[in-house]
């Protein structure tokens, strides 16, 4: 092959694999590098190539470690060793046994650059070779097939963990037990039983955005675990439908989520002449009804934070309309409403002013106006940690790696 044929594959590879083209040129160079040393080196020698990309030319080096006297293990020292099961682990103070293929004596060294220093690596250059054998081109073979797929790891895991706290596109792509496979580009993601909807039908081929909860690095591979119910996946859907939140001009302070039933947002801006409420509800409701129909018609309450507590509560109990808020004590408020509200404002089975105690953090007990009977709800800290509400600000991936640990 021809080297504008040569070059024209690397190209052609980096572009199919999306790795840059100089990661590509430094595996063939090291595959370069392991084929000659199959065929012309010596055990124990680390050989550097060298290609160059306009002429095609190669170079090589031998890559030797320069030592003194107290870092060579002495003969003693070997047969010690050999006869004790101990490991040292601390590498920067183990001795090596010296091999003339990987060492230099640092005296030798100083006779060819006077600036050599005890620890450094040298150079030394090789004659050039062009001819391998079948042996040594099998060799560089699986180099390159083994470090490609290393580079490819490292750039998954690398821009996945970059996108931690974000949500991404994805098509199912297959169902084993529990656990739902999704594509979303380079990889497939998981996502657990933990992180699925209950009332959601995953199948093959379903197109669906996920939120990436946390990404590791495992022996098979990077493991991206996505998730469907966490109530940040929400905040995520109305950035990319309202401008004014993804600009920073409306806040998403709180969100309380009962995944695939019903979720309240609090939102505010400090922005003169937005309204928050209206900028994430849209014209005629679009952008709300946009983030409803991603997450299959899950209902979404949209209110007004306030720092005022009676205020915010009385907000969060939206739809129903509120006469007066009591704060109790310091985490306890009673909210009075008419007694026709009184079913609208609890909700069925409680999912309004529970919801509404998971938003403000207060736990809230609800009253008619003409009742003597007091609706008591749960505290916040009752409920499931998917669905309590999640303060939103700027430390957001943080918070996720703090909760997955």
């Amino acid at each position: 092959m021809d080297l504008k044929n040569f070059m024209s594959a690397i190209t052609q590879l980096a572009e199919e694999k999306e790795i840059p083209k100089k990661k590509i040129m430094e595996v063939i160079e090291s595959a370069i590098a392991a084929a000659y040393k199959k065929e012309y080196g010596e055990k124990g020698q680390i050989i550097k190539a060298e290609m160059d990309s306009k002429t095609g030319d190669l170079k090589f080096w031998q890559i030797k470690t320069i030592v003194d006297d107290s870092m060579i293990l002495t003969e003693e020292e070997i047969e010690e060793l050999k006869n004790s099961k101990e490991i040292k682990s601390d590498d920067e103070d183990r001795k090596v046994r010296f091999n003339p293929e990987r060492h230099t004596m640092i005296e030798d060294a100083l006779k060819d650059n006077s600036e050599a220093k005890v620890g450094e690596e040298i150079e030394i250059p090789l004659k050039e070779k062009e001819d391998f054998g079948r042996i040594a081109a099998q060799t560089a073979k699986q180099v390159i097939l083994q470090k490609i797929k290393e580079v490819e790891r490292d750039s998954v895991l690398e821009e996945y963990k970059s996108k931690e706290g974000e949500i991404v596109p994805g098509i199912v792509q297959r169902i084993e037990g529990s656990n739902i496979f999704v594509d979303i580009g380079k990889t497939l993601g998981v996502i657990s039983k933990e992180d699925q909807v209950p009332q959601e039908n995953y199948r093959p081929g379903h197109r669906l955005k996920v939120y990436i909860l946390k990404v590791e690095d495992t022996p098979r591979g990077p493991m991206i675990f996505l998730s469907r119910n966490y109530p940040k996946l929400v905040s995520k859907l109305f950035e990319l439908e309202a401008p004014e939140v993804s600009a920073g001009s409306v806040e998403i302070k709180a969100i309380a989520r009962e995944a695939g039933s019903r979720s309240k947002v609090a939102v505010y801006s400090e922005a003169e002449g937005i309204d928050p409420i209206g900028a994430v509800v849209g014209q005629k409701g679009t952008r709300v009804s946009a983030v409803i129909s991603e997450l299959n018609g899950e209902k979404i309450d949209i209110v007004e934070y306030s720092d005022d507590p009676q205020e915010f509560i009385a907000n969060a109990l939206s739809p129903a309309k509120i006469i007066e808020v009591k704060l109790v004590d310091k985490s306890k408020a009673l909210a009075i409403v008419p007694d026709d509200q009184l079913s609208l404002s609890i909700g069925k089975d409680g999912q309004n002013v529970r919801l509404a105690a998971k938003l403000t953090g207060w736990k809230i007990d609800v009253k008619g106006l003409e009742s003597d009977e007091v609706e008591e709800t749960a505290t916040p800290q009752d409920s499931d940690e998917e669905s309590e509400a999640e303060e939103l600000d700027k430390e957001d991936k943080e918070e996720i790696k703090e909760e997955d640990n």
